[in-house]
Parts: structure tokens; sequence; C-alpha cells
């Protein structure tokens, strides 16, 4: 199995309706290939994770790097692995602008840390809060 994270950074602003929408053609798609991983969204950056079959992930990640709706694709670590860290999830996700039942902005970091918790990998933990730390206020 392989992971590849990555991070870029999107050309226009988008609305949660659009983001949605790429949400749920990501996971349909992702899960027919057996590519399961975790998004999270900062102000116009992703910071993604894609973890499954080696030939499956490397033309998920072609495709996304081709996407005209982003640029700066910027491949962070490619690896082989033996477990999966996002298994149950086609596509985990969370964004900066997460706010509770109240209106009142959750803090993306406390969030973040909380979905990484399980990971074994350090690196791959760190990579993910330091980003929600960095675009939190995004």
């Amino acid at each position: 199995m392989q992971r590849i994270l990555y991070i870029s950074t999107a050309r226009d602003g988008f609305d949660e309706a659009a983001l949605d929408g790429i949400l749920r053609s990501s996971r349909r798609n992702n899960a027919a290939v057996g590519v399961t991983g975790l998004l999270v969204v900062g102000g116009r950056r992703f910071l993604q994770v894609l973890e499954g079959p080696e030939e499956a992930v490397a033309s998920v990640f072609e495709r996304i790097s081709r996407d005209p709706r982003h640029f700066a694709v910027v491949r962070l670590s490619n690896k082989t692995i033996e477990t999966r860290a996002f298994g149950e999830w086609a596509m985990g996700y969370r964004s900066a602008r997460v706010v509770d039942r109240n209106g009142q902005k959750r803090d993306l970091r406390a969030i973040v840390e909380q979905l990484v918790a399980p990971i074994g990998d350090p690196m791959l933990r760190a990579e993910f809060t330091e980003f929600a730390t960095l675009h939190a206020a995004a």
C-alpha cells in the first residue's frame, strides 16, 4: 500500500456547497478504487493524505494534480505503508469553517488533533496539527 501527503492552494475562493460537491464525488471515486484519506481545509489551502493500493493512489493523485481548481500541488511525502491510518474514511474532511450548534467557531487544531490522535505515525500527526495551527484563522 502507498500513502501520499500533499498540500495545495485553491485558485479561487469556494463556498461550502462547492466543497461538498467535490467531497461527494471524491468519496464515491475513492471508495470505488480502495483509496482512503483525510482532507483538511484552511482558507484556500488544502492538506490531504491519500492511502491505498499503489496504482490507485498514484492515479488519484495524478487526477488531483491536473485539477485546474487549484495550483502549487506539493507532494510532502510518498511512502509505502503496512497499514492504513484512515481505513474507515473514503475521504475524511475538516475545515477551518467548522462551527458548533450555537454558531461559535470551533478550534480547528483541537478538532484535527482529535481526528489524528489514533494515527501511529508521529510525523503524519504533526503535519496535520501544524497545518491546523497555521490555517485555523483563515
